[in-house]
């Protein structure tokens, strides 16, 4: 599903470095360390009617994710809140806002790989942009699986939520070629990881299950959803899925700030069909918007 360009962002306010800037100028110095080596951790985060949803865990694990990264000089919880509040005031944004936040290792006194040449402190960015949910609910996705592998820790462990993001780009460009929404990525044994772009579970026989998250991310609204399972009675198990599993459930779904929770109808040509009678989706679904007000917060403006 291609996202649109927005005409509402064309005068946005960014947060570069401590300043807020014009769109068109909001810019990083060419030894930035997200440009000399993708070196950056970041979050994605939503506004919905005037907050902002599970703030303290995205930046509890944007704050994790820079520590396990051997950053020198993280930005507090506050801090990084102030500079988010400051930059969606300056655009008047309280709902149907995506925020993508970007800490960057900062700039580098000559180009190279060595840490020890970033001297002048990270840099944190906060880009804000009116946007959607990147995935329509209501119709679903179609996916294929890419050849591309998901990381798991003996290369680069995908729960750092880093700025490295090759091998999902190109899961994605398969996606492309092959005319559907996303590609499903598979781990080093071959069993299913999650979709390039968000988390994944599936539903047979009244039981919700979800891959090990190994060669994943720890999605926050993937823990949102096994903990509505859990509270609600809702058998849900993680262990290993292969593909035929997937092919065969009675119902699929990817789990993202992103997009929240979102159907997929069909994998690799393979529709997906329900033959328990019941959508646990739909249940999961509409307890989940339950959530929203519960874990937002407020913004104070």
């Amino acid at each position: 599903m291609l996202q649109k360009y927005n005409p509402k962002n064309e005068n946005i306010i960014v947060h570069v470095g401590g300043k807020l800037l014009p769109r068109n100028e909001a810019k990083v110095s060419v030894f930035d360390s997200s440009v000399q080596g993708g070196d950056a951790v970041w979050e994605g985060l939503r506004v919905y009617n005037g907050g902002i949803f599970c703030l303290d865990k995205h930046l509890d694990r944007l704050q994790a994710s820079a520590h396990a990264l051997a950053f020198t000089d993280i930005p507090s919880k506050e801090s990084v809140k102030q500079a988010t509040f400051e930059t969606l005031k300056a655009n008047g944004m309280k709902d149907e806002t995506h925020i993508r936040l970007t800490l960057t290792r900062g700039e580098k006194v000559t180009s190279g790989m060595d840490p020890r040449v970033n001297t002048k402190g990270s840099c944190l960015i906060v880009l804000a942009e009116w946007k959607p949910l990147v995935y329509d609910n209501n119709t679903g996705i179609r996916v294929i699986t890419s050849s591309m592998r998901r990381n798991n820790p003996q290369f680069l462990d995908s729960k750092i939520h880093h700025n490295n993001l090759l091998n999902n780009i190109l899961a994605k460009i398969q996606a492309n070629v092959a005319g559907v929404d996303a590609a499903l990525m598979l781990d080093h044994q071959g069993f299913v990881a999650e979709l390039n772009d968000i988390n994944l579970f599936m539903t047979k026989n009244g039981v919700v299950y979800t891959p090990y998250a190994d060669a994943c991310l720890h999605g926050i609204t993937r823990s949102l959803v096994i903990e509505l399972c859990k509270a609600n009675g809702i058998a849900i198990e993680e262990r290993n899925l292969s593909l035929t599993e997937f092919y065969t459930a009675d119902e699929v779904f990817g789990t993202g700030t992103m997009g929240e929770l979102t159907p997929v109808h069909e994998i690799d040509g393979r529709k997906i069909v329900n033959r328990s009678g019941k959508s646990l989706l739909n249940e999961l679904q509409e307890k989940f918007k339950t959530l929203i007000p519960k874990y937002s917060e407020k913004l104070p403006f």
